[in-house]
């Protein structure tokens, strides 16, 4: 028999023995899970979204959404447009723009206000604060300046301007009417105004019984009765699903919204091809769209193919009372004063 075989026999090896771990063996593995545990990291995934399905049946206005805003730029010290004033000044502005749309009874709250950054090309005098990159000491001195620049190896040519971006959102959310023509429809017997904030609201609205009008048979007066004793305007916030709000301020302080005549061409245009259309209200209460009532009995008018007249062609004498016999209200469907008379219904 082999010597190593024999010596193999004499020291047989304990069943679960093993051989000691050093203290040294301990502290390297201790150091490399802390190391493994330092440098892991969690990785990034992707999750398709089904945005257009959710926009198109969770949103109340549908791939619309509720956060309106206004943007206001700094109002301009002289009439050289080089000076312009303080943040402070456009944050008070944005403040007394809301509170006056509040008191003119428009149902809208406050949301947020911030900072916007615009880009411009400037001369060194019309900065009012320069920084200088290599120095955070200039930082202090744009805190509340509207306008500040950059300085760069030609001088300061690189400025930037400090909007007021103010987020606000229906009190109650917005409600949809849609206005259905008929054959013989004369108007659809309403008139609108606009607030001096810029907003659009009905202003009178034809009653019960009025031969020809369109609006006796969506809602549109039992809606506007309600906003009448709320205290509230009825403000216009789309037509068609497009937005006819104020939507900016400029330097001169004048604010930016859209035009009641082209709004009153356009709405005449539908009732001429009859065509709904839908328009969407500020709204103050939740519970009143929807009790708000339907015309289930109005069939939609047929997709025939009509020839609108041209502006032009329609006669200025078809306006049966004092109106604006102007190249932009020639139309007999829609005449806006900015009176509450019923000459003035769209």
């Amino acid at each position: 028999m082999d010597w190593r075989m024999k010596r193999s026999k004499s020291v047989p090896k304990l069943k679960g023995s093993s051989s000691p771990t050093s203290p040294t063996d301990k502290g390297s593995k201790n150091c490399k899970l802390l190391a493994a545990l330092r440098d892991a990291k969690i990785g990034h995934a992707y999750e398709p979204f089904p945005w257009e399905k959710k926009m198109r049946e969770l949103l109340p206005v549908p791939e619309a959404s509720c956060f309106l805003s206004l943007l206001l730029l700094p109002k301009a010290a002289d009439g050289s447009n080089t000076r312009y004033n303080s943040l402070e000044d456009t944050l008070a502005r944005a403040d007394a723009w809301l509170l006056s749309s509040q008191a003119s009874g428009v149902p809208v709250v406050f949301m947020n206000v911030q900072t916007e950054a615009l880009l411009t090309k400037i001369s060194g005098e019309t900065a009012v604060s320069t920084v200088n990159m290599a120095s955070l000491s200039d930082l202090a001195g744009m805190a509340n300046a509207s306008l500040y620049g950059f300085e760069d190896y030609h001088g300061v040519d690189i400025g930037v301007v400090r909007a007021v971006r103010l987020w606000y959102t229906p009190a109650a959310g917005e409600a949809a009417l849609e206005l259905r023509l008929r054959q013989g429809d004369t108007r659809l017997g309403f008139a609108i105004s606009r607030t001096e904030e810029g907003f659009i609201y009905v202003s009178s609205v034809a009653e019960e019984g009025t031969p020809g009008v369109a609006s006796a048979r969506s809602g549109l007066l039992e809606l506007h009765r309600a906003a009448r004793r709320a205290s509230k305007l009825l403000v216009l916030s789309r037509v068609g699903g497009e937005k006819v709000l104020p939507w900016m301020v400029s330097t001169a302080g004048n604010v930016k919204c859209f035009d009641t005549v082209s709004l009153s061409q356009k709405l005449s245009l539908h009732r001429h091809a009859l065509r709904p259309i839908t328009l969407h209200f500020l709204m103050w209460d939740r519970d009143l769209a929807a009790a708000l009532p339907r015309d289930a009995d109005v069939e939609k008018p047929p997709p025939s193919v009509l020839l609108l007249p041209s502006p032009l062609d329609v006669a200025a004498d078809d306006l049966d009372g004092p109106g604006l016999a102007s190249k932009d209200s020639r139309d007999s469907s829609f005449r806006f004063q900015n009176i509450d008379l019923p000459d003035s219904w769209l």
